[in-house]
């Protein structure tokens, strides 16, 4: 049973992670108001806060950057890319408008998924 409060979106664009001392270029596999699914062979340890940056394009008033922590991680599993879950801790009101304008362009981009 998915106890999930926001729906999820398929994404492949890119996101800047940054936290425990270490920054990762890597791949969203998903992303809803609540958090993101980052693809990635070296996830940060749960339960660290982090920055993340993401957005569509090189326009920074559609990029969205925040607080994020580690909700979970996987690594190795032969069924799921490896990776990490990250909710987002505080959006202010112009960065959820942001973020909500980014899910609404990967919608479209991936309709039916």
């Amino acid at each position: 049973m998915e106890n999930r409060k926001f729906g999820r979106v398929p994404s492949r664009m890119r996101c800047w992670c940054e936290g425990d001392n270490v920054t990762l270029y890597s791949r969203v596999g998903n992303l809803s108001e609540g958090g993101l699914f980052v693809r990635t062979s070296t996830p940060l340890r749960q339960g660290v806060q982090a920055t993340v940056r993401l957005g569509v394009g090189e326009e920074d008033d559609r990029q969205v950057q925040t607080l994020v922590k580690v909700v979970w991680t996987r690594h190795n599993d032969k069924q799921w890319p490896s990776g990490m879950g990250l909710k987002f801790e505080s959006l202010d009101a112009a960065s959820l408008e942001r973020l909500r304008q980014i899910i609404s362009y990967e919608r479209a981009r991936w309709p039916g998924a």
